[in-house]
């Protein structure tokens, strides 16, 4: 499966959004937008999508914006991609088993299925939690190095 760029800028986006959130309450969309150089337009379809997915919580109003709808060690990744780009299933067959005649002989199949596992496995270990540990992390690096 290849990740599109909707999944990838929302994994970006709520990361953006856990790290800033501690700093401000509701961290504003432009704000999202500049830092991860995303279309404000584009980043307002995949945030009402988290929104509507129960995973960030929108606030209206002049001074409105978004905040998480859950503390970051309680949002996996593997929801945060389930979200905006759907079954995470390589091929039709493995969500729907009746798309093909050959399910129940196919050994490609059984392959795929453990690619969706294996997928789904590394996706649902990480926290948004964990991701903000390894930006900090990878940030102290850079600026050992930039000194």
């Amino acid at each position: 499966m290849k990740l599109s760029t909707r999944g990838r800028y929302a994994a970006r986006a709520m990361l953006d959004l856990a790290i800033h959130e501690a700093e401000e309450e509701i961290v504003l969309l432009k704000d999202i937008a500049k830092r991860e150089n995303i279309s404000e337009r584009y980043l307002e379809n995949i945030m009402r999508t988290l929104a509507l997915n129960g995973l960030v919580i929108s606030v209206q109003g002049r001074n409105g914006g978004f905040c998480l709808a859950k503390r970051p060690q309680e949002i996996k990744l593997s929801q945060i991609i389930r979200a905006v780009e759907g079954s995470m299933s390589p091929v039709v067959c493995i969500d729907n088993p009746k798309s093909c005649k050959r399910t129940s002989f196919c050994v490609t199949r059984e392959i795929w299925v453990k690619v969706k596992k294996a997928m789904f496995n590394v996706l649902d270990s990480m926290t948004l939690e964990d991701m903000v540990k390894m930006q900090k992390n990878k940030l102290k690096i850079t600026n050992m190095y930039n000194i």
